[in-house]
């Protein structure tokens, strides 16, 4: 009789153990993209606590568990802090002569700051309004940022515009082959194929003239973007630091 319990209490282990395998596995064998673009079950959940959980004043992962030393929220969402750089006069408002005067700031010349201005405040302006009536002046609610959420993102920022980690690193998991903490500019474009969404243009488009900009703006000088770069763009802080070593440079823009 304990022989028999033994063995059925050995058959529910195994059977525990397969399934349990099972339900963590991240590659399907009729599905080959899911190996082609498999994710790292390592960095979550063991270096950064709950990476599941989304965070609304910082943006952390798994080499900076805290978010980006030094850098103030000011009790704004992750988002918030993304455009705050460029509310020049603080008073929660964005017009495209402070989106252009912050893309100068951070070393964009003057043609990619006007195109890139155009561009982001036709797109976004009327989404973030207050009001349903359009305004000429094209601004920007910092408040209602969280309306500007496209289709076709890395999922990192959710729909009210906390920060989550554990999409943020499945992002790298997935397509930083070369480099396992940076993306070259192959990898960028097969990442927004690959979040494309269906029919949906203008997700699309927006997905590549921002991580565009971001590869032009935080690339170094073997032509990799860093986790650390993206990460801190996704905060705010990258624009701030740029415009510090921009400040104290000579050399050209972009």
């Amino acid at each position: 009789m304990a022989s028999e319990t033994n063995c059925l209490i050995e058959q529910r282990a195994m059977a525990a153990g397969e399934s349990s395998s099972e339900s963590l596995a991240t590659v399907a064998d009729k599905a080959p993209i899911t190996a082609k673009r498999n994710v790292r079950i390592d960095l979550l959940g063991t270096q950064l606590p709950k990476p599941y959980l989304p965070r609304a004043l910082v943006a952390p992962d798994s080499e900076n568990v805290d978010g980006t030393w030094g850098h103030s929220h000011n009790n704004m969402s992750v988002l918030q802090q993304h455009v705050a750089f460029f509310d020049l006069n603080n008073d929660g408002i964005i017009y495209p002569w402070e989106t252009f005067r912050g893309l100068r700031l951070v070393g964009f010349n003057m043609i990619s700051s006007f195109v890139l201005t155009v561009l982001i405040h036709a797109a976004m302006s009327y989404r973030t309004l207050p009001t349903w009536l359009p305004s000429p002046f094209l601004p920007i609610y910092v408040e209602n940022i969280h309306r500007g959420k496209h289709g076709g993102d890395t999922g990192s920022y959710d729909t009210e515009g906390r920060f989550v980690p554990a999409n943020f690193e499945i992002m790298f998991s997935k397509y930083a082959r070369k480099v396992p903490d940076k993306l070259t500019l192959r990898e960028i474009w097969h990442m927004t194929q690959g979040n494309s969404v269906a029919y949906d243009f203008f997700g699309w488009a927006a997905s590549k003239v921002e991580w565009g900009a971001l590869y032009m703006l935080g690339r170094d000088e073997e032509g990799f973007l860093s986790k650390e770069a993206v990460r801190r763009c996704f905060d705010g802080s990258l624009f701030e630091y740029c415009a510090r070593m921009h400040k104290g440079a000579t050399g050209k823009t972009l």
